[in-house]
């Protein structure tokens, strides 16, 4: 495999990695607990996935043909406080990474030295899935963290719980001396 085929494997591999740990945070909140705003300026998590969803689509969307900024995207809306269902909210979150992964598992190689733009700004393809494999996982943070606030100590850790370093790093040398044998 070469460096581009696995690079683009790569981006797909984290990109994947970020839209779980999103599809894990929800698996643990009620319905309620996606407007939750933890103050007045703050996002909830609903207009973190409006805004998300609204950026994937625009961005992938005729990713190598069209401007990344869509003339029908309404970005300010994705930031206002909308009603809505936990399953819309999904639906949404679902679409959005769909037209991502979709466009990137439709890449060649050759397609990372190509020029694409956003907001007129002219990027390589590269620069491109960088500059949103950035971006999404800010996001993807903020969602994880206001979940962890919401649930406190119900939280169920998405990585090494607190004061578990040393047992997980226990079973990973447990595993590879199994594995050596």
């Amino acid at each position: 495999m070469n460096f581009e085929a696995g690079f683009l494997k790569d981006c797909i591999k984290r990109f994947t990695y970020y839209k779980e740990l999103g599809d894990n945070t929800f698996a643990q909140l009620e319905e309620k607990d996606f407007f939750y705003q933890p103050g007045a300026e703050s996002n909830s998590i609903a207009v973190i996935i409006q805004h998300m969803y609204g950026n994937m689509l625009s961005r992938w969307t005729h990713f190598l043909t069209e401007d990344g900024e869509k003339e029908w995207r309404k970005r300010d809306a994705e930031f206002e406080n909308t009603v809505m269902s936990k399953e819309d909210l999904l639906s949404f979150w679902n679409t959005g990474w769909d037209c991502l992964l979709k466009t990137l598992e439709s890449l060649q190689p050759d397609d990372l030295v190509k020029t694409v733009t956003i907001r007129t700004e002219p990027l390589t393809v590269y620069d491109a899935i960088l500059r949103q494999l950035a971006h999404y996982p800010y996001h993807v943070g903020q969602i994880v963290y206001v979940g962890r606030m919401i649930r406190d100590t119900s939280w169920k850790s998405l990585s090494i719980p607190k004061g578990g370093s040393q047992s997980y790093l226990d079973s990973v040398k447990q595993a590879q001396q199994h594995t050596a044998k």
